[in-house]
């Protein structure tokens, strides 16, 4: 350093450590530039530090080459960002100063003007610290270094050379490569020392060196702390090597003890934080945390993979869950550390939507905020209100409830998921514009504070000095600028916060009258509702209290109420719940019961039925916090609940059905084809291939959340019963086309395709000699409900599985015949759609219409059902053909398929045999099936009902295919009698009663379902409009379907009319075979059945 700098540092009382305050008088521009338009303070100051830093390089001209000086040719903006760089940062003057030979280098190898690619500072580590012998020059090797890097990162910022990703980006990588340099070469110092670390299987092991917080987001302020956590994969021990120069070495490390890995990776990680942290007279490289590690500072420094797997499991709380979700494998092992990742992946991201992070992460602010108050960290651009940690909160928070759905959101940078969760629709896109412009301008502001001094600091700088200084560098004109902008970025921020984690509020009570009720219906006038504070307490309140409060809510029965109020938090598992979990459910009650009240007409059976929920979601308490946070949700259960027992229950055995409430908009508006197979490819993208369990469980939820939407919409009367139908096959059938993908890709993986010879019997090209093949065909065909699109919310699948191949082999490494083959694939198909997982089952499956029943084979040639079906099918075969349909599989084979379906179907046969089959098989179902009784009719199986029209159907189509013409092609019911009306099988009036009464019937039957109630409706019940449907919103236990039934006294018999109309049709076309086969429409008083 030169005398004059000496002698005037000694002088005055300067603002940094070396150069002198700014001087009027200070004339000199040793880089020939015009003042910019700095405040005159700065510039002055700049302008004096540059003269400072041009002695220092001329006291050194003499021993410098003339490359090793300034180069003449500088961009013309150089001199520009210097004045700029050296007012704002006392960081960069005084190390330019002090070593001038740094900048010079930084100058002439132009690194001040490029960007670096990703890998450099890995390769500039490797080349700096491969000569270094030992620990100690390890030191300080390492310190010149980051200083040489972190004066080009902040001149590179100061002087807008790099945006705000460009110098997190440097930061991070610039971290991660030295503390991988420093590691590598202390390991290798180890292993001389200690020997290799090795797996009891002998394979070598690493260190695996995660990065947390903005070190793992690659998003690392200018001087931050690096956040760490050391892990290992698997216990064993130390071996000495014994290869190359380290022999002679390694025979006196055999000589030594030898470590447990645990030992040395605990002393690697100790040395390791040492060689980072440790202030020497070269300073440091960066302060290395190690406080996010399993137990924190009492915890081992360094912990193999079971050991961290063990700990997140038993011991992990919710702060370690937010920490993980940015952890990243930084030095080290970074395949290893991949692999330790995935297996935390389950303890930081749920299986289900995790409402209860907001619960989690409003706590862990809350803290924050008490410690910013208690300290006075108000103005603190990071932890203050408004600042970057909020804005952090709101990504994570978001990321941690459904990260676990949607892997998408599983990225580390904050600005990168902020971006993703505006894409998917969690965020609108408004806000995520406010939050990534505040975000933006928050972090830059930290990077100006910090490059000051290198010092790690947050705050705002009080002194006017200091803040024209942080105004100019955030290239401001006055400070009252630049604070009016930080104001209005914390208000933005501090205002999403609140809405994100704000304290959830009771719902409001339902719109009414004046006089009225939340149901239409007049209130008396000398009560007043409970009010939400005084429910707070009820669960501690005495009987005679609970039973007044509830009456006062609004329940008829209060005493009821209070019963089944106690039941749930006195006899069920709820008991047992502590801490969170039952502070959760105490705030969840109050707001249950007001709901019930304001939206079901306060049934005791609707309460009865969210209390079911509860209870069964009491294990993952997280589904309390989402209905307390989601008050929609919480009404749209009730609603649900109280339109239906069968959608209660569903959603008690499948929580992640509460998921889909969140969005009333999607819930009662089922998708169409397309998007259930976009909705179900989403979901496989988000499993690794070959995960079948998690495959298996995928298609569950998906048929369960859309068959709870068709539900929704059924019960409110929002969808007509041909489209409830049509929904629930279109279900099916993407589920069948995605088993049959699955199933088969496994198959294949193993064994390879299954092949044919070519018709024309040609060679392959090239080689006469060698026969050409070509894949073969599979094909699922439907019958029944699903091939009739009739399914309901219970139906099985009725299934036939063809193939076309020929004698012959997989092409596979594991080659199988294609008949093994082909029973697997069938075995397989059935495995997916009937195992029972942890979320149910898919479909029940019935296989049992294929050629020759429980005798034949699973899956059958094409050829061979062909000729099955002309030759020895029954013929009720023939009639269950009729809504044969294939669904999944090979089109070419389905072609063939109809057109073996229509050949069948026309074939000539006699009209007495075939209505004494008919009638015989009828009355066989009957005698087995059938459970009308005194007082009850069976829609499905009784006289007169679904059966009975169904068989109508079959046998006309038999009958009279070849009269069909083009109405052969439908499957459904109703189609087919439409298209018999048309070619004058039948009469149109009794074609139209018949698909009246039909629908009518069916619409019972889907209600029934929806109150898990049997196909049966009371003696004295008449028929209904078609579109009658579960009782809909506003409804009241009371008014069930069921009860509706049986109030209504306007018939003797149920359906009589109905029925009738049904018996005339069937006397019409089968009335002469009836008799003989025992089949009956008639009923006595016994039950027993006449015949006509």
């Amino acid at each position: 350093m030169s005398s004059v700098v000496k002698r005037q540092a000694k002088k005055t009382k300067s603002r940094t450590a070396i150069c002198p305050p700014p001087s009027r008088k200070c004339a000199r521009n040793p880089f020939e530039i015009k003042p910019m338009r700095l405040p005159p303070p700065l510039l002055d100051l700049a302008l004096e530090r540059l003269r400072c830093f041009e002695e220092e390089v001329s006291i050194r001209a003499d021993t410098l080459s003339p490359s090793a000086l300034i180069p003449r040719n500088l961009p013309g903006h150089f001199p520009r960002h210097a004045l700029r760089v050296w007012a704002c940062s006392d960081f960069v003057a005084n190390t330019c100063i002090r070593n001038p030979m740094l900048a010079l280098d930084l100058i002439r190898s132009a690194d001040l003007l490029r960007t670096y690619p990703p890998d450099h500072y890995r390769r500039q580590c490797q080349l700096a610290l491969s000569p270094v012998p030992g620990e100690q020059g390890l030191f300080a090797a390492l310190r010149r270094v980051r200083e040489r890097e972190m004066v080009r990162i902040a001149w590179r910022d100061l002087a807008g050379m790099a945006n705000l990703d460009e110098t997190m980006g440097d930061l991070s990588r610039f971290a991660a490569a030295v503390i991988d340099g420093a590691l590598g070469k202390l390991y290798g110092m180890f292993c001389r020392r200690f020997g290799v670390p090795h797996s009891p299987a002998g394979e070598p092991q690493r260190l695996v060196v995660l990065g947390m917080g903005k070190l793992g987001g690659e998003e690392l302020n200018f001087s931050s702390d690096v956040d760490l956590i050391f892990a290992y994969p698997c216990a064993g021990d130390t071996r000495a090597a014994h290869t190359g120069a380290d022999h002679a070495v390694s025979r006196g490390a055999r000589a030594r003890r030898g470590l447990s890995n645990e030992e040395f990776f605990i002393r690697l990680g100790r040395r390791l934080v040492q060689l980072l942290s440790q202030t020497t007279e070269d300073g440091l490289v960066f302060r290395a945390d190690m406080r996010l590690r399993p137990f924190g500072n009492s915890g081992p420094l360094a912990g193999s993979f079971d050991a961290l797997e063990n700990y997140y499991q038993i011991h992990g709380r919710d702060w370690e869950r937010y920490a993980l979700i940015r952890a990243r494998p930084v030095a080290g092992d970074i395949a290893a550390g991949e692999v330790l990742l995935e297996r935390l992946r389950p303890f930081v991201y749920r299986r289900y939507l995790d409402f209860g992070a907001i619960d989690a992460l409003r706590e862990m602010k809350t803290l924050i905020a008490r410690e910013v108050q208690r300290k006075g960290y108000r103005e603190d651009v990071k932890l203050g209100p408004g600042g970057i940690r909020e804005i952090e909160f709101i990504a994570q928070a978001l990321q941690m409830i459904y990260g676990a759905r949607n892997p998408d959101l599983r990225a580390r940078p904050t600005l990168v998921v902020l971006n993703r969760l505006g894409g998917h629709g969690y965020l609108p896109e408004p806000v995520v514009g406010e939050l990534s412009a505040a975000y933006r301008f928050l972090r830059t502001l930290e990077h100006r504070l910090q490059e000051v001094d290198d010092r790690q600091t947050h705050r705002i700088p009080e002194d006017g000095w200091t803040r024209e200084r942080l105004a100019a560098g955030m290239g401001s004109a006055r400070w009252m600028d630049l604070s009016r902008m930080i104001d209005e970025h914390r208000d933005n921020v501090q205002r999403r916060f609140e809405e994100v984690f704000a304290q959830p509020s009771p719902p409001a009570p339902a719109e009414t009258g004046p006089g009225e009720n939340a149901h239409g219906q007049e209130a008396p006038s000398d009560t007043q509702p409970a009010p939400i504070h005084e429910l707070s307490g009820l669960v501690t309140m005495d009987e005679r209290q609970g039973i007044e409060t509830l009456d006062r809510l609004g329940f008829p029965d209060g005493a009821h109420a209070w019963t089944i109020l106690q039941t749930l938090v006195n006899e069920t598992p709820l008991r047992f719940l502590t801490g969170r979990g039952r502070r959760r459910l105490e705030k969840l009650l109050p707001l249950v019961l007001q709901t019930v009240a304001d939206r079901a007409g306060a049934a005791s059976a609707t309460l009865e039925r969210v209390f079911q929920v509860l209870e069964a979601i009491g294990r993952r308490t997280v589904y309390f916090a989402l209905l307390l946070e989601n008050p929609v949700v919480l009404e749209q259960l009730v609603r649900l609940c109280a339109a239906s027992p069968w959608i209660a229950r569903q959603i008690a055995r499948f929580p992640l059905l509460l998921d889909e409430l969140l969005f009333p908009d999607t819930l009662y508006a089922p998708p169409g084809v397309p998007e259930l197979k976009a909705d179900l490819r989403a979901r496989f993208a988000r499993i690794t291939p070959g995960d079948t369990e998690q495959e298996m469980d995928a298609l569950r939820q998906f048929k369960q959340a859309n068959v709870l939407r068709i539900a929704a919409a059924d019960v409110c009367r929002v969808m007509p019963l041909m489209e409830v139908s049509d929904h629930l096959t279109d279900i099916a059938e993407v589920c069948l086309d995605a088993v049959l993908g699955l199933a088969w890709g496994d198959l294949v993986k193993r064994h390879g395709q299954p092949r044919r010879r070519t018709r024309d019997g040609g060679g392959e090209e090239g080689n006469a000699d060698t026969p050409r093949t070509e894949p073969v065909g599979f094909l699922i065909v439907a019958y029944g409900k699903l091939g009739g699109i009739e399914l309901g919310y219970g139906s099985d699948l009725d299934l036939v599985f063809l193939h076309d191949s020929d004698p012959g082999h997989t092409d596979g490494e594991k080659p199988i015949e294609n008949s093994v083959f082909f029973a697997r694939l069938g075995q397989r198909i059935i495995h997916f759609l009937s195992a029972h997982t942890s979320a149910g089952i898919l479909y029940e499956v019935d296989a049992r219409l294929r050629p020759s029943g429980r005798a034949g084979f699973l899956v059958s040639h094409m050829d061979a059902f062909t000729g099955y079906q002309h030759r020895e099918a029954w013929i009720w075969e023939h009639q269950a053909l009729v809504r044969a349909r294939p669904v999944a599989g090979d089109r070419d084979l389905a072609r063939r398929f109809d057109g073996v379906r229509a050949d069948v179907l026309r074939k000539r046969r006699d009209p007495g045999e075939l209505g004494q089959a008919v009638c015989e098989m009828r009355a066989r179902m009957r005698r087995e099936l059938d459970h009308t009784r005194r007082g009850l009719f069976d829609l499905k199986q009784g006289p007169g009902g679904i059966t009975d029209i169904e068989f109508i159907v079959q046998y006309a189509t038999l009958r009279w295919a070849d009269r069909l013409a083009e109405s052969l092609i439908y499957r459904e019911n109703v189609q087919l009698l439409e298209g018999m009306a048309k070619a004058g099988l039948m009469a149109k009036q009794d074609a139209d009663s018949l698909t009246r009464i039909y629908r009518c019937y069916r619409a019972r039957v889907h209600a029934l379902a929806l109150q898990e109630l049997p196909p049966l409706v009371e003696e004295t019940a008449e028929g209904m409009p078609e579109d009658a449907r579960a009782p809909g919103e506003g409804m009241t236990q009371e008014k069930t379907i069921k009860d509706r039934a049986m109030n209504d006294k306007a018939s003797e018999m149920p359906f009589a009319e109905e029925r009738a109309t049904v018996s005339r049709v069937w006397e019409k076309l089968l009335g002469d075979f009836s008799s003989a086969a025992g089949h009956g429409l008639g009923a006595t008083e016994d039950g027993s059945h006449e015949t006509y």
